[in-house]
């Protein structure tokens, strides 16, 4: 039954069977992490052979006989053989490629940096210029998002996501009333932590709008383009949407191999126009002589095409998929025709998202991690770290075992269940 149809005595006897199992597992002494999207050391393991697929002198060499293990500055912004594989691998034009190292996160700070320095194609003035730069944030969203355009001093707008990517509605009305929105943040595919995939519709109003900033920019964080989980999903083209519109100039595109090889030692790539790539370059070549050339290749080496990279992402689906089913058929199990929650059912990407009842959020996080589970911060899947319903958390089923796992969200639910009791019997 629905706990907003219950009586006084039946929502007591539910906290009190909540509580009563609360107490059970908090005596356990648990300690489980799970505030984070971290791969598994079984994922990581599937990568290792990678640090032995270059052996001989000339592995390191690029197809025109280049020697990666010297300085190579004629091609600072990425080794060729990297650009044709990510190319491949993510459907964007090889010429619209630019390499760098580990971090795709590094790479969005430093184009947000770049345009509050330089400003982009189609500025008057550096961002920095202004009196204010503002941005759209799809939420519940990635905190890190967030962080980069807070820390540079932009102010940060909430739009709210749906089952098909953000409030195309409210995006629409604000961008193009306001010069001062600069940029919208984006996970196109398996968003984090919602899972949704952005439908054809959102992806053409994105790159089709009109705003009333010239300069409007698309950091399209393409995180999870290969990460399916149960059906291989093919990703938005998004340059050729926005080629159709006239607004290529629009998208900054991010991904990187980090959940594919080894988070921290992988390689991460942006694409962008060519008038883009025009001005990110003469800005680059004052920063570096060039990223870890060595490294790229060994990707290629290793993966080596499109369908090397897909293969290589099954083996992970085979671990995460059941970690997934877990959760999920825990929430429908434990949760399912109570009211008090709802959560998203992704068919890939690394998290799910969990709604309880309005104003229990940060009472659930509190009562986990008093038996021992920590989950991400109630509220950072918003900007400024603030849920304004109180509700949202982001469920990160990678790293433990699924024997961990089930008793960690065997915990979430009866949290979830003690929390909205508590609630309901306050009303």
């Amino acid at each position: 039954m629905e706990y907003a149809k219950m009586d006084k005595a039946a929502l007591s006897a539910a906290l009190n069977d909540a509580k009563k199992a609360y107490e059970a597992y908090k005596a356990e002494g648990l300690k489980l992490n799970m505030a984070r999207g971290i791969p598994s050391t079984a994922q990581i393991n599937l990568s290792q052979d990678m640090m032995d697929c270059m052996k001989d002198i000339s592995d390191y060499k690029g197809n025109d006989g280049t020697d990666y293990r010297t300085y190579v500055g004629k091609i600072f912004d990425g080794a060729p053989e990297a650009k044709a594989f990510f190319a491949d691998a993510y459907c964007v034009p090889a010429d619209y490629i630019i390499v760098g190292g580990n971090s795709s996160l590094n790479m969005m700070y430093d184009t947000v940096a770049r345009a509050m320095l330089y400003g982009v194609v189609g500025s008057e003035r550096p961002w920095c210029k202004e009196e204010v730069i503002k941005f759209l944030c799809p939420s519940p969203g990635y905190d890190r998002h967030f962080k980069v355009t807070q820390s540079l001093g932009c102010e940060l707008i909430t739009i709210d996501m749906t089952d098909e990517g953000p409030d195309m509605d409210t995006v629409e009305k604000l961008v193009a009333e306001d010069p001062a929105i600069r940029g919208i943040w984006c996970v196109p595919k398996y968003s984090n932590p919602t899972g949704v995939t952005f439908s054809d519709e959102t992806c053409r109003r994105l790159a089709s709008m009109k705003t009333a900033a010239p300069d409007f920019r698309i950091f399209w964080d393409n995180a999870y383009g290969v990460h399916d989980l149960y059906e291989e999903q093919s990703n938005c083209d998004i340059f050729a949407l926005s080629r159709e519109y006239g607004n290529e100039d629009r998208i900054f595109y991010f991904a990187s191999t980090s959940k594919i090889t080894f988070p921290g030692a992988g390689v991460a790539f942006m694409a962008a126009s060519p008038a883009n790539l025009k001005q990110i370059r003469s800005v680059i070549t004052m920063q570096t002589i060039g990223y870890d050339k060595i490294n790229m290749l060994r990707h290629v080496k290793y993966l080596k095409d499109a369908e090397g990279v897909r293969a290589h992402m099954r083996r992970h689906a085979d671990i995460l998929r059941p970690k997934f089913d877990c959760v999920l058929n825990t929430f429908e199990r434990e949760l399912g025709g109570l009211g008090i929650a709802s959560w998203g059912n992704p068919r890939g990407g690394y998290f799910i998202s969990l709604d309880v009842a309005d104003g229990c959020a940060k009472r659930v996080f509190n009562l986990m991690s008093e038996a021992g589970i920590t989950l991400t911060d109630v509220g950072a899947t918003y900007p400024y770290g603030k849920d304004p319903h109180d509700r949202n958390l982001r469920i990160a089923p990678s790293y433990p075992t699924v024997e961990e796992l089930q008793k960690a969200i065997d915990v979430l639910c009866v949290c979830v269940k003690l929390a909205a009791a508590e609630k309901y019997l306050e009303a």
